[in-house]
């Protein structure tokens, strides 16, 4: 088995701003409702995504200027970097879309870092999802299972650290050995009772592995 890998939520948890608040500010004011609807339990989040991305109407070069705005966590880049000379493998699990997620590590040169998330294209001014209800991985809610994921990791590596912040990320926490939650999920995972290490940044990410002797930055 490989020693340690790092498993890290997109939105909101590498990205300062999830990409639906983008959309829905600037060109999809209504989706601000159904944003409460989600929120109320009464649409799915996929469902909620995909009505939100295909409510862009703009496009491909504007849809991929907004992308490449996406804001993120400006230390990211050096922690993955960091983590991958120290033996670990760098992953990103997004209920979101590689549409938006692949450009984000190409803009900033990252390499080598596998995205398991649902698969999305350009078409007729939107962003659309292309799921496939047979893949091992496929969540009715979510598009994709977190949960199957991190188990499936698990039969390859040692350890699994996890990085997430939204109820989404509620899930898989429970295969992970070591979860850091921002935001949100700091409060789910209380009253869920589930251990976690409380963080704000991959920074504090970063210096709570320093600490641990998983790695070190010479």
């Amino acid at each position: 088995m490989k020693k340690w890998a790092f498993v890290s939520d997109f939105d909101g948890t590498i990205s300062k701003k999830d990409f639906y608040w983008i959309v829905i500010e600037k060109y999809f004011p209504e989706g601000e409702e159904l944003f409460h609807r989600w929120k109320a339990g009464e649409m799915k989040d996929i469902d909620f995504l995909s009505t939100v991305f295909q409510s862009i109407h703009q496009e491909e070069p504007k849809i991929l200027e907004e992308v490449a705005n996406i804001p993120i966590d400006e230390y990211v880049p050096a922690f993955i970097k960091t983590v991958q000379k120290n033996g670990g493998d760098f992953y990103i699990l997004s209920a979101g879309t590689t549409y938006y997620i692949k450009p984000i590590l190409d803009k900033y040169g990252v390499e080598k870092v596998e995205v398991y998330s649902n698969e999305g294209y350009f078409h007729q001014n939107n962003v659309h999802l292309r799921l496939d209800p047979a893949h091992r991985w496929h969540s009715e809610r979510y598009g994709i299972d977190k949960s199957a994921v991190i188990q499936e990791l698990k039969e390859t590596y040692e350890t699994i650290y996890f990085a997430g912040d939204s109820e989404p990320d509620s899930h898989p926490t429970k295969y992970a050995d070591v979860t850091f939650a921002k935001d949100s999920l700091q409060d789910l995972l209380r009253e869920q009772n589930v251990s976690f290490v409380p963080v704000e940044t991959f920074k504090d990410i970063e210096r709570y592995l320093m600490q641990h002797n998983v790695i070190s930055k010479t």
